[in-house]
């Protein structure tokens, strides 16, 4: 046994069966070691596209995912998915390959101070020193990234660490995720506040838009009246029919504040107060009304679940039912497309389980809130901003749901930094619905514009935000990595080809020209 056979089999027996990769020459013994039986290697033509579907597998499975990354520059080629995930408290195992350290000190072309690049987005780095323990180095990293909320662990493999032979280690089992009672004063604080009559905002975050946590909530807000929301954006909720509803708060900062303003307090759970996307011109950046106040009811390594049992204990509310969302029969639309007729497409065709997966931006701001009443589905955002999350996110979804159907709604703008995803999806056989809003430009730059109060946009800026010149041909793109494709310019071929899509297996993408 070498040091990277350790690592891999100490992944395995710590509940880490999947490995995202883009190897290079240092993790030619790793990439041996992954013939492991009860590891599964997924190959990404990007690193971006590695991370953003261990951040996928991780919003779906609730447990981390392992990445195998080439050195400094391809830790670099992944950060930016890492900033999702970590914002999104997903869980991940990086490994990323480094030169042996008897190489280092001649000062290699591809030598970097990966720790410098690692820890502004990790929560845990580490160098792996000797072979004969790795093993406690791997269990101590998948121990990070599998607490609550979860976390970035980076562990950084040497050459001669990984070709080295190894000791036989036992590390420790797996131990149990650990989530904090929150404070029984808070609680009780935040029940005087519901009891008191005035209008309140329950703002849920992670953990608490899904399972048992959201049923609880749901119990607090009929049992006293308040209103259930969520920031615009969230890593996972549940929703649909029969599912607890929640509203979700408006992106744009002059609708945010005219949301907000009707509230007298507002009461957080795995989140913060909202705060603007961006800074602009004369706008707040924190959006509630002067005079509302904040309560915390549960910070981000507490367990919600407990925290609302504990206030349904307080306001004597056990067995109040939660209202549900009534299953809406959306009509199959015809006509132009347009933000409504694509959200009554989405809606009449989405199949019940599946999960939706949303960077469309600009469209899908104005489609979501159309879908409340569709069959059950689980909805996934972008919580960090990076563009070029959907579709590795709906890659790792897919690996970690294969009994789910995926829809990816992405932008053409957004599509572009991760499309290798496709070749992934095909190789994997994944069953992934990939819709393509085709406007040819990035669309919301030109709505930001505006915002920004930076005048009218001359010839040379619009240049730099319009996808024109040549215009991106999606059908052979798609088809070139081995995903079959279709294009639509009506809403109703759009209800027939999601619909098409979802009942075949393998993945597939919708051109939507808009």
């Amino acid at each position: 046994m070498n040091g990277a056979h350790s690592l891999v089999d100490t992944l395995v027996s710590q509940g880490v069966d999947v490995c995202f990769g883009n190897p290079g020459t240092s993790e030619m013994h790793f990439l041996a070691a992954l013939e492991n039986p009860g590891m599964r290697s997924v190959l990404c033509l990007h690193e971006c596209v590695a991370t953003g579907a261990a951040d996928g597998y991780w919003r779906m499975a609730g447990r981390p995912a392992s990445t195998l990354l080439h050195l400094g520059p391809g830790l670099a080629n992944g950060l930016s998915n890492i900033h999702n995930a970590r914002r999104a408290s997903s869980g991940m195992v990086n490994i990323v390959g480094e030169h042996s350290l008897s190489h280092l000190r001649h000062d290699p072309p591809l030598g970097s101070d990966i720790e410098g690049l690692a820890r502004p987005l990790s929560h845990w780095v580490r160098r792996a020193e000797s072979a004969d323990t790795i093993a406690w180095d791997t269990a101590q990293a998948v121990a990070q990234a599998r607490a609550h909320p979860g976390r970035i662990a980076t562990l950084i493999l040497p050459g001669d660490i990984s070709w080295q032979a190894a000791r036989p280690a036992t590390p420790p089992p797996p131990a149990a995720v650990v989530r904090k009672a929150p404070d029984a004063a808070r609680v009780a604080d935040v029940a005087r506040v519901l009891r008191s009559g005035e209008p309140t905002l329950i703002i849920l975050a992670n953990q608490a838009c899904r399972g048992a946590a959201l049923e609880r909530a749901g119990q607090v807000a009929a049992a006293t009246g308040a209103t259930l929301a969520s920031q615009f954006f969230t890593a996972r909720i549940e929703r649909g029919a029969g599912r607890v509803p929640i509203v979700r708060i408006p992106y744009a900062v002059k609708q945010a504040t005219e949301f907000l303003k009707g509230w007298r307090h507002i009461i957080t759970v795995e989140t913060r107060e909202p705060v603007a996307f961006f800074a602009y011109p004369d706008q707040p950046s924190l959006l509630k009304a002067p005079g509302t106040r904040v309560h915390p009811l549960v910070e981000a390594d507490e367990d919600s679940t407990l925290a609302f049992e504990m206030l349904l204990d307080e306001l004597g509310a056990r067995d109040v039912r939660p209202r549900r969302q009534e299953r809406i029969e959306t009509p199959v639309p015809s006509g132009a497309l347009n933000p409504l007729s694509i959200a009554h497409a989405l809606a009449a065709a989405l199949p019940e389980n599946a999960i939706l997966v949303d960077e469309s931006l600009t469209t899908g701001r104005e489609t979501l809130g159309h879908t409340m009443g569709a069959r059950p589905h689980d909805l996934i955002n972008n919580m960090g901003g990076s563009i070029g999350y959907g579709t590795p996110v709906a890659t790792g979804a897919a690996i970690a749901c294969p009994d789910r159907p995926v829809v990816c709604m992405v932008g053409d703008g957004s599509a572009m930094y991760t499309i290798q995803s496709l070749w992934t999806q095909a190789r994997e056989g994944l069953d992934i619905t990939t819709l393509i809003f085709a406007n040819h430009s990035y669309a919301i730059l030109k709505a930001e514009y505006a915002n920004m109060g930076a005048g009218t946009p001359g010839e040379r800026a619009l240049s730099m935000i319009e996808l024109e010149r040549p215009r991106i041909d999606w059908l052979s793109m798609a088809r070139a990595m081995g995903v079959r494709a279709v294009a639509v310019e009506r809403a109703e071929d759009l209800h027939r080809a999601i619909a098409d899509a979802t009942r075949e297996r393998g993945p597939c993408l919708i051109e939507v020209r808009l």
